[in-house]
């Protein structure tokens, strides 16, 4: 079984540096734009089945990816992005950066000591649902064996599921790596019950996308 995990494609929010979480934030025209690119440069890759965030910039970025294909697509909660609850709509970075920045920003400079509003999630929250959902796909191995699955998520749920492939469930250092950049995609193998990251982080759309830096 294959796994080709995604990202989902730029948002509004995600070019003006605002917290999206929960919010249920469309793609702009550019980020349909890489999602489209990404569906030509995968176009040769048979994909089986498909689960989605149930939010719509993850799930537009799969059903374009997946146009003209005859693939379910199934809404999947455990992928969905870490609710940030009253920090959601936040302007963290940038000229026009907002009260209540410094406390956020903890989420990528000191992942450790970031304390989630009484109406968001843990990080361990996060690891946990994902790590729900990576446990299923290996219990279904037999049942799913030689199929290719599209998982279009987000960029904190799309850590989570790497870090746990990786074998770093550590809150302290969840940002090990970057942010994946919105539409790259990771390639899984699950084999005999194991894990493994065939290839990851790869681009398909030709431009070079920002990466997010608090600052």
């Amino acid at each position: 079984m294959m796994m080709y995990i995604v990202r989902h494609g730029e948002t509004d929010w995600n070019r003006w540096r605002r917290v999206q979480g929960h919010k249920d934030i469309p793609l702009n025209d550019y980020g349909r734009h890489l999602a489209e690119q990404t569906a030509e440069g995968m176009k040769t890759i048979r994909i089986d089945m498909a689960y989605t965030s149930p939010l719509s910039r993850a799930k537009e970025t799969a059903q374009i990816i997946l146009a003209g294909r005859a693939v379910p697509l199934i809404d999947e909660e455990r992928i969905k992005e870490l609710g940030f609850g009253s920090y959601e709509g936040l302007c963290c970075s940038g000229a026009h950066r907002e009260p209540g920045s410094d406390e956020f920003n903890h989420f990528f400079t000191d992942t450790k000591n970031y304390v989630p509003p009484k109406d968001g999630e843990t990080i361990q929250e996060l690891y946990e649902r994902t790590g729900s959902f990576l446990r299923e796909m290996c219990q279904r191995e037999e049942e799913l064996k030689d199929k290719n699955i599209l998982v279009s998520t987000h960029g904190a749920a799309m850590n989570a599921l790497l870090n746990r492939i990786k074998g770093n469930l550590s809150v302290e250092e969840f940002w090990r790596e970057e942010v994946p950049p919105n539409c790259a995609v990771t390639i899984v193998e699950i084999k005999d019950g194991k894990m493994t990251i065939a290839r990851e982080g790869v681009i398909f759309h030709k431009e070079k996308v920002r990466k997010w830096k608090a600052v």
